[in-house]
């Protein structure tokens, strides 16, 4: 077997979530996972998508849970695009319905070895979340005829490199915990058995907020 070939037959082995031939396979891990959004995730580790909601974010009323496996090198930094119901960049549900109304979101995940059931992390207040879409900004539009033009909207792109493992995240904020009683949960949420350090978590404001942004870190197992 030539050297180029052996190369790139050893990088196909390294991992399943690819972080590059340079990863300590010793450090290999199989991470069972549980997610639960409203109303949708992507999950990442650099940019190699792990695990995205099964249900596009734009269904109404989608708040199934994700239990899903994969393997990674320990510790790793993941990050997760989380996205809230809307119609559009107004933020409101339900338009021209009587049910026209602003959404909340809502977001709960934890990581387990899967090999020992160490839980490793869970969603907590020490995330590193940013709000790229806040909407809307007036929340007195809620009930408007034309909201289109009488909500107000904040938008900005992604951060550039955000997904990379050295992104500089200080400026972020931590997140926010909120009750169940805030984000009524529903759905797939009460098919998880979840850990009791698991935190229903997003930035500050449950409505406004429509598009968050967060990283975390998963460490080695002890």
């Amino acid at each position: 077997m030539n050297i180029r070939i052996r190369s790139i037959l050893t990088c196909a082995a390294c991992l399943a979530i690819s972080l590059g031939c340079h990863a300590d396979e010793a450090n290999t891990v199989k991470i069972d996972a549980d997610v639960w959004a409203d109303n949708w995730f992507a999950l990442y580790a650099g940019d190699t998508l792990i695990k995205q909601d099964s249900v596009a974010y734009y269904t109404e009323q989608s708040f199934n849970s994700e239990s899903f496996s994969f393997d990674i090198a320990l510790p790793a930094t993941l990050s997760v695009i989380m996205k809230d119901f809307k119609e559009n960049d107004t933020g409101l549900e339900y338009i021209g319905s009587r049910r026209q109304q602003i959404g909340d979101g809502g977001f709960a995940a934890q990581f387990t070895d899967a090999a020992t059931g160490e839980l490793l992390v869970v969603s907590t207040e020490n995330w590193r979340c940013i709000s790229i879409h806040q909407a809307p900004t007036n929340k007195s539009c809620e009930r408007s005829s034309d909201p289109e033009n009488d909500c107000a909207t904040t938008m900005q792109a992604e951060p550039v490199n955000w997904k990379s493992a050295d992104f500089d995240d200080s400026d972020w904020t931590e997140t926010v915990v909120h009750s169940s009683q805030a984000v009524r949960p529903h759905g797939g949420y009460s098919s998880v058995s979840w850990q009791s350090d698991t935190k229903l978590i997003w930035t500050a404001d449950l409505e406004m907020d429509n598009t968050v942004l967060c990283r975390f870190t998963i460490p080695a197992p002890d």
